[in-house]
């Protein structure tokens, strides 16, 4: 009797100890959205000016998809589209690095490498992402710039091509990290059927893994895009920063980031310029929250279901 009593205050306890971990996990998970959702709120806020008030409007909509970014003069222009090209260019250059080597490292780390080999591997990726911007920006200024420049022979030392290299450095290990993951998840039972049907390692890992682990491993390039996309230290140091409208990967070039990053401090409060700039926050901000939506919910709803044979 005495025992079914404890065993019943055990369970009871138990069940409260749940609750509380639910609650806690929901209270958390509320907090987060609403601290997204304010931020979004107060970007949004700032930069509405630039379409809700009629003196704001006509300076800046004119502009604001042109070729010239000069805010400060006498006739300011604010077109955005050497700033895009410039992000695009160095965002591009960053994935063509990052994913093949990030999702390559990760199979062989997963399907080939000895132990020895990935007790060193996975922690020196961890390092490199632990690497402040600043320092990889710093690598690219002081180091890398000279080494592409000699290699390519750019009339510029700063360029799209340095700041795209530099910031593949901060992508490859979020993309490695997860592809990884996502490979070692792949049941042991479809290798053993695969080399059961005379498949050869090489075969197994490039035509049964890596097809079956798709949906982490685009997870994971997706997050890397975004945070290639918005990285801002290394760009503002290795890209030259000038706003030109050209898509050579040698020009220097600028991102709507490092504008942000290298005008918002010493911009006038009010000022069209001051909104201009949060109105590229919001959109950074806007495209980084769908690239993280699409990884989370486009993935998990429609790739696994297709590999789930659903």
């Amino acid at each position: 009797m005495t025992s079914t009593i404890v065993t019943l205050k055990v369970n009871q306890t138990a069940k409260r100890l749940d609750r509380i971990a639910k609650n806690v996990i929901f209270g958390v998970s509320l907090v987060s959205i609403s601290i997204i959702l304010l931020i979004l709120i107060f970007t949004f806020k700032e930069a509405k000016d630039v379409f809700f008030v009629a003196s704001v409007r006509e300076e800046v909509l004119p502009t604001l998809l042109g070729t010239n970014w000069q805010p400060v003069s006498d006739s300011p222009k604010y077109g955005i589209i050497p700033l895009l090209i410039g992000t695009i260019k160095t965002t591009l250059i960053a994935m063509v690095i990052a994913v093949p080597i990030g999702v390559l490292s990760a199979l062989y780390s997963v399907m080939f490498a000895p132990k020895w080999t990935k007790e060193v591997l996975k922690p020196a990726v961890e390092l490199v992402a632990g690497l402040p911007s600043v320092v990889i920006g710093f690598f690219a200024l002081v180091v890398l710039s000279g080494w592409l420049q000699a290699l390519t022979g750019s009339p510029f030392r700063l360029n799209a091509l340095v700041g795209g290299v530099a910031i593949s450095l901060t992508a490859i290990p979020i993309i490695f990290t997860i592809s990884e993951e996502a490979l070692s998840a792949v049941p042991q039972s479809m290798k053993e059927a695969s080399y059961a049907l005379g498949a050869t390692e090489w075969e197994t890992a490039f035509y049964v893994v890596l097809p079956a682990a798709y949906p982490g491993i685009f997870a994971g390039v997706l997050l890397g895009l975004g945070r290639a996309f918005g990285e801002t230290l290394i760009v503002l140091m290795a890209t030259g920063n000038a706003a030109i409208t050209s898509w050579s990967l040698l020009d220097s070039t600028r991102t709507l980031t490092a504008t942000i990053g290298a005008e918002m401090a010493e911009v006038v409060f009010g000022d069209p310029h001051y909104n201009v700039l949060f109105l590229i926050g919001t959109f950074l901000f806007l495209f980084s929250m769908v690239l993280n939506l699409t990884a989370e919910f486009y993935v998990k709803a429609k790739l696994l279901k297709k590999f789930r044979g659903e």
